[in-house]
């Protein structure tokens, strides 16, 4: 059975309409708590969300759902994505649950599965997954009926957690920082973790409201956080998305550092303390040409894979790098994190420039990146990039490219969009190309 509610990162969609319902929740609950409670212990499920309103309507109907299947359900309140990977395993759990949509707006809402390794479940289990959710569901006896508690603890486990993966003998006092927490799942841990390594910190987006989540804030949006990184004279800025799961970071002068220049500088680090391993990095199509070329020239090879760091993950752990990620800042550290972990990949980074005593600026430009532009293109439901009047069109941009740049076209696996994205060393051409690509999809769509 091929997925249908399942995309690139979990499911996704506006709250209260399908597939973000209750009763989608509930079903799943069933489904997922079934298919993995196994052997004669106490089977359990740790559930994380962000700060979204709608997570006060997902999360009961999840818990009665595992609950009805025979899971205890240990609930950990608003949580960072990368805190449940970790905790899944860290706890002993079978199942790990987190519902966020991520970067999205306040209306949707989403929920992403690990597995009892903190790994995101595979392609083969979430089909299985929906498989039996259109089943009749495998409930448990009234006297096998899972429990419901609270871990009070959770926020200081997962502190602790990402402090330990700053070096010992660094620090960061003397350092002013900005932190743009998109008033979202990180709002109360990252202050703190970076107020305990020493930092002075500047707290913005860390006002919840249960509406505010990535509105105008986060990494997505992060003008709010070049400005107050200028304003206050800060040394950096981190800004984190709503679930905490990726970064972008900001220097002293108010210029945006992204993914790939992050990856840059923590592989150029970790290759010459003979620390990085599968000879180089993983990343997705989306990452700018000039990163390969760098990484390329000081020895490095580049893995590329679909969208979306599961994908990232899956390459990584196949050919044993510990590097990989994404333009968009999910960073995966695999020495410290099964999944993307923005205020891990933060700290690595920010290692990197107390060692070298230098300006933020000076650190982070790696390399220069090639003129890309992305243009997304919003579609009724997802189309069939098969069809040859959409295969023409995407023929017809690469042959105008003529291997001076790249094209990348996809159906975005979170939201109701076709992306385009174009690269290369002519502006015009790649004007011209994204133009005419756009215009002819809109078309064919």
């Amino acid at each position: 059975m091929a997925r249908e509610l399942f995309g690139t990162d979990g499911i996704r969609g506006t709250a209260n309409r399908h597939p973000m319902t209750c009763e989608v929740a509930l079903k799943l609950g069933y489904a997922a708590g079934a298919l993995f409670t196994r052997g004669k212990h106490r089977n359990r499920v740790v559930i994380g969300k962000d700060t979204r309103r709608s997570g006060y309507m997902l999360e009961p109907a999840l818990t009665a759902g595992f609950v009805a299947a025979g899971m205890d359900v240990t609930l950990l309140g608003p949580l960072p994505t990368p805190a449940v990977a970790y905790l899944t395993p860290s706890l002993r759990c079978d199942l790990g649950v987190m519902i966020s949509a991520s970067h999205n707006p306040f209306a949707d809402n989403g929920i992403k599965l690990f597995g009892p390794d903190g790994f995101k479940l595979s392609d083969d289990i979430e089909a299985e997954i929906e498989r039996r959710m259109v089943a009749t569901p495998a409930l448990a006896e009234g006297d096998g009926l899972g429990r419901v508690d609270r871990l009070e603890g959770a926020i200081g486990r997962y502190l602790e957690a990402c402090k330990s993966t700053f070096p010992r003998e660094l620090t960061l006092a003397g350092l002013k920082v900005v932190v743009d927490c998109a008033h979202g799942a990180a709002y109360r841990v990252a202050p703190k973790i970076l107020w305990e390594l020493g930092a002075e910190v500047v707290e913005i987006g860390t006002e919840p409201t249960g509406f505010n989540i990535n509105d105008g804030c986060g990494s997505t949006a992060p003008t709010a956080l070049r400005q107050r990184v200028i304003g206050e004279e800060a040394d950096l800025g981190i800004a984190l998305d709503g679930d905490a799961d990726r970064v972008v970071m900001v220097d002293e002068t108010g210029q945006l550092v992204d993914g790939d220049q992050l990856i840059a500088l923590i592989a150029r680090s970790w290759h010459a303390k003979d620390r990085l391993h599968g000879g180089g990095v993983v990343c997705t199509q989306m990452s700018n040409l000039g990163l390969e070329r760098f990484l390329g020239d000081i020895g490095l090879d580049t893995v590329r894979t679909k969208v979306g760091d599961r994908y990232v993950v899956e390459a990584m752990r196949a050919g044993n790098f510990n590097v990989g990620g994404e333009q968009s800042g999910h960073i995966i550290l695999g020495d410290y994190a099964t999944t993307g972990d923005g205020l891990v990949a933060a700290l690595q980074v920010m290692a990197v420039m107390v060692e070298r005593a230098r300006p933020f600026s000076e650190v982070t430009r790696a390399f220069t990146p090639l003129p890309q532009r992305l243009k997304n293109l919003r579609v009724p439901q997802r189309p069939d990039m098969s069809r040859p009047e959409i295969t023409r069109v995407i023929a017809a941009g690469e042959a105008q490219l003529d291997g001076h740049g790249r094209l990348v076209v996809r159906p975005s696996g979170t939201e109701p969009m076709v992306r385009v994205m174009v690269e290369a060393d002519d502006e015009r051409l790649l004007s011209s190309v994204l133009d005419e690509v756009s215009a002819g999809l809109r078309a064919a769509i």
